[in-house]
């Protein structure tokens, strides 16, 4: 009656005032929280999330118990709460011997929900996001990824009606500032690719096959994953001039703990689009003459695949990355080593975008073939939209350092890129006339 005077909203299930309904689901421990919302997700989350979420949530749980308690062994616990209490693939089977002890203690010092807001509770949390397992400082962009899993559990929280509003929406806790932009001195010219990928090609071994792969990142800007999974169908290769890559999604390694099937891989629609979504991708006659070359000398996997291991499974990233870390300690110069030039395969995905961008490519169509927001490019690449843009007409420096005598195919280049754009798509490419290399 108290309740009904005070225009509380009574649940029709239980007939229990909102406020009473709350403090009871509030005796729930962060803990089963967590856990719940892995159940609630999991079978609409991919292989690589289900992952992160578990990676989360293994990092912060420690933090969310009764002050004072800490578990003797750590690195148990945290084993224990990644490969098992947050992997609902692992709940068919009972935890090993030694997390049992481990997780009881969880159980019972976790908080319950009432205490999750307490502004100092949380902070202290957060705080442990931002340090490994041996007290070292975490990556920025991993306290970034992991902090909006976490945010996600108390969104869902509020819905499920444990609490009235988010606790984390307002606190005043400062995250480790991340690095959104690329640097331009770790990012090759073109003459700097040129000696990577004809020292990729010289590698004995996997070289030759994997130099149509790196110049695939490069040429294309393709992110590795969608390499991997590039098919022969996706691939126009007309004899000479400009040729179209039709990208339809990227292969992923996401670990067999946390796949459906037990796989290591997973096979994803492009990112952030539709799962059936596709994006073409003017590639320049050199890539052309790349990729028919590896064909013609490497045949593709039974399901078409270009790329592929010698076993014809899909590449691992691992093998990719020795071979990329050979070449550059075969074609670099001390000074380029340490600025850490092209450190990652990725690199080459930068190099090629701001390749676009310091040619004169509209901003937004680098965008769309690269795959991504015009607001990320924006933030990723705004030194060298910067650094174009202060590029005077005629100036003997060309975009990213290719050298003067670059100048002429750089012209004859932009002007390719510029006339290609989305609204070309099915009809042929222009070439003006310039099929070579």
């Amino acid at each position: 009656m108290t309740a009904a005077r005070d225009g509380e909203s009574f649940d029709p299930r239980t007939g229990l005032p909102a406020s009473e309904l709350r403090a009871l689901k509030q005796r729930t421990t962060w803990y089963v929280l967590a856990r719940e919302y892995i159940e609630q997700r999991w079978d609409r989350t991919p292989g690589n999330t289900r992952r992160t979420l578990a990676d989360a949530f293994a990092a912060i749980t420690p933090a969310l118990v009764e002050s004072g308690a800490a578990y003797r062994h750590p690195r148990v616990l945290r084993r224990a709460l990644h490969s098992w209490a947050f992997d609902k693939n692992a709940w068919k089977s009972e935890p090993a011997e030694e997390w049992h002890e481990a997780l009881a203690w969880l159980k019972w010092n976790s908080l319950p929900v009432s205490e999750l807001e307490d502004p100092d509770t949380l902070r202290r949390a957060l705080d442990a996001l931002c340090r490994k397992l041996d007290g070292t400082t975490a990556a920025a962009k991993t306290v970034k990824r992991k902090r909006a899993a976490v945010n996600e559990v108390f969104g869902v929280a509020v819905e499920r009606g444990y609490f009235t509003h988010n606790p984390l929406s307002g606190l005043r806790w400062t995250a480790p500032e991340v690095a959104d932009e690329v640097d331009p001195d770790c990012v090759p010219n073109p003459a700097q690719v040129t000696r990577l990928l004809a020292a990729v090609r010289e590698l004995p071994g996997r070289g030759p096959h994997l130099y149509g792969f790196f110049a695939c990142v490069y040429y294309a800007a393709m992110r590795p994953a969608e390499v991997i999974h590039l098919r022969k169908a996706q691939c126009r290769r007309p004899a000479t001039g400009w040729g179209l890559l039709n990208l339809k999604g990227g292969v992923v390694n996401a670990g067999k703990e946390w796949t459906d099937d037990g796989s290591v891989h997973e096979i994803h629609s492009l990112k952030r689009r539709a799962a059936k979504a596709t994006r073409p991708v003017p590639v320049p006659p050199v890539l052309v003459r790349i990729l028919r070359e590896h064909i013609g000398q490497f045949g593709t996997a039974p399901d078409g695949r270009i790329f592929r291991n010698a076993k014809g499974n899909y590449i691992d990233a691992a093998a990719y990355g020795i071979t990329w870390n050979r070449a550059r300690e075969a074609a670099l110069t001390l000074d380029e080593h340490a600025v850490e030039l092209a450190k990652r395969p990725y690199g080459l995905r930068h190099a090629g975008i701001s390749f676009w961008l310091a040619s004169g490519v509209d901003p937004a169509e680098c965008a769309r073939r690269a795959g991504q927001s015009i607001q990320v490019l924006f933030r990723h690449c705004a030194k060298f939209l910067a650094e174009a843009r202060a590029t005077p007409t005629g100036s003997s420096r060309t975009p990213c350092g290719a050298g003067t005598a670059s100048r002429k195919p750089m012209r004859a280049y932009r002007g390719l890129l510029a006339r290609n754009g989305p609204g070309t798509a099915g009809r042929g490419w222009d070439t003006g006339g310039m099929n070579r290399e």
